[in-house]
C-alpha cells in the first residue's frame, strides 16, 4: 500500500495532537514553577512541610493539574498513532506503547503527591509517629516522583525517537525538524538511562538538558500541526 498524501482522519488527529501537547506543557510549566517550586524546598523536609501546610489549596490544585496532563498524553500518543499508522503500524504502535508508559509513571507521581498530603496532614492513625517522621517520609515520597519522572523520560523520550523517524519517513512535517527531533529525543534517552544507572552523570550534564531538546523539537512540533497542518507527504510504501 503507498501513500500520497493524508486523509482527513489523519489531519484532524494532526490538530489535535497539537493542542494537547499545547495544553500539557502549559500544565506542566505552570504545576512546576508556580506550584512545586514555590512549595518544596531541596533537602529541608520541615520547611517544606511547613510550606506545603501553609499554601494546603495550592498542592491539590497540582494533584489535578498533574492529571490534566496525563490525560493529555494519553490524548496526543492516540492523535499521533493515528497520523503516523500509515507509515509503519508496528513502530507507531511501539511509540505510543512508550508514551503510555510515560503517562503511567505520571500517575504514580500523582499518588505519591497524595500520600505526600496525606501524611502531612496527621490523619488520626498517624499520630504515633513523631511530626519529624511524618515530615521526612513525606519528603521521600516526593523524592519518590523524581525517580520515576525519569523513568517515564526514558520511555517517552524512546517513543519520541521513533515517532521523529516515522515524521522524517512521512514528510509530514519538514524534514530538518524531524531529522533534529530524532536526534534530540535520542540524546533524551541516552542521558536519562545513563543518569538511572550512574546518578553522578549529573555532574557532567546537567538534568535540564536531558529533557529540554526533545520538549523543544515537541512545542515546535505542536505548533506546526496546529497552524500549518500536514505536509503533502513523501508517498512512500508503508508497512503494516
Amino acid at each position: 500500500m503507498t501513500i500520497s498524501g493524508s486523509d482527513e482522519s489523519q489531519r484532524t488527529a494532526a490538530r489535535v495532537a497539537g493542542l494537547a501537547y499545547l495544553i500539557s506543557f502549559a500544565i506542566v510549566v505552570f504545576v512546576q514553577f508556580g506550584i512545586h517550586d514555590r512549595l518544596i524546598v531541596e533537602g529541608n523536609p520541615a520547611e517544606t512541610a511547613r510550606s506545603i501546610m501553609a499554601h494546603e489549596r495550592l498542592f491539590p490544585i497540582s494533584i489535578a493539574c498533574d492529571l490534566i496532563y496525563c490525560v493529555a498524553i494519553v490524548v496526543q500518543l492516540t492523535a499521533l498513532y493515528v497520523i503516523l499508522k500509515p507509515i509503519n503500524r508496528g513502530l507507531a504502535l511501539l511509540a505510543a506503547f512508550g508514551r503510555l508508559l510515560y503517562a503511567l509513571m505520571w500517575v504514580l507521581m500523582t499518588l505519591n503527591l497524595f500520600d505526600a498530603l496525606r501524611l502531612l496532614k496527621g490523619a488520626n492513625y498517624l499520630q504515633v509517629f513523631e511530626a519529624e517522621r511524618l515530615q521526612a517520609l513525606a519528603k521521600l515520597s516526593l523524592s519518590a516522583s523524581f525517580d520515576q519522572y525519569y523513568v517515564g523520560l526514558l520511555f517517552g523520550a524512546l517513543a519520541s525517537t521513533v515517532c521523529g523517524y516515522l515524521w522524517f519517513k512521512s514528510g509530514y512535517i519538514p524534514s530538518a525538524l524531524a531529522a533534529f527531533g530524532v536526534i534530540a529525543s535520542a540524546w533524551g534517552a541516552a542521558c536519562t538511562f545513563v543518569f538511572i544507572l550512574v546518578p553522578s552523570f549529573t555532574t557532567l550534564v546537567n538534568l535540564w538538558w536531558f529533557d529540554t531538546p526533545w520538549g523543544v523539537f515537541e512545542l515546535a512540533t505542536s505548533f506546526w500541526l496546529l497552524f500549518r497542518g500536514l505536509g503533502p507527504g513523501h508517498g512512500q510504501r508503508t508497512s503494516s
